[in-house]
């Protein structure tokens, strides 16, 4: 198991940009995928990002395409994603996950895939 730890969310202007950190201990974090997810109030929880073991290979939600990117830094154990041109609509809870991958290619989009979470770190996006 790998614990993940979020940070750098908070309140920003439509048109502005936030990057979201996520922080591995207790296992190989190497050996996992990383996915960011999102739920907003009242809603369930959705897809943003993916990214692969040694993230070469990398997918996004349509609705952030162009505007968020996923990365990974193997040797200090984070995730991040940086999000650009934020609208009031991504505002939410952000979620990091990890998923034990068994293949350098192998990540997932299902939630239900992932037993890792972090605690989760608002985006508040004001319009």
């Amino acid at each position: 198991q790998v614990q993940l730890v979020e940070s750098g969310g908070g309140l920003v202007q439509a048109g502005g940009s936030l990057t979201l950190s996520c922080a591995a201990s207790g296992g190989t974090f190497s050996l996992y995928a990383m996915g960011w997810f999102r739920q907003a109030p009242g809603k369930e929880r959705e897809f943003v990002a993916v990214i692969s073991r040694i993230g070469e290979t990398k997918d996004y939600a349509d609705p952030v395409k162009g505007r968020f990117t996923i990365s990974r830094d193997n040797a200090r154990n984070t995730a991040s994603l940086q999000m650009n041109s934020l609208m009031p609509e991504d505002t939410a809870v952000y979620y990091c996950a990890a998923a034990f991958a068994p293949r350098y290619e192998t990540m997932w989009s299902d939630s239900k895939r992932y037993n890792n979470w972090g605690q989760g770190t608002q985006v508040t996006v004001s319009s």
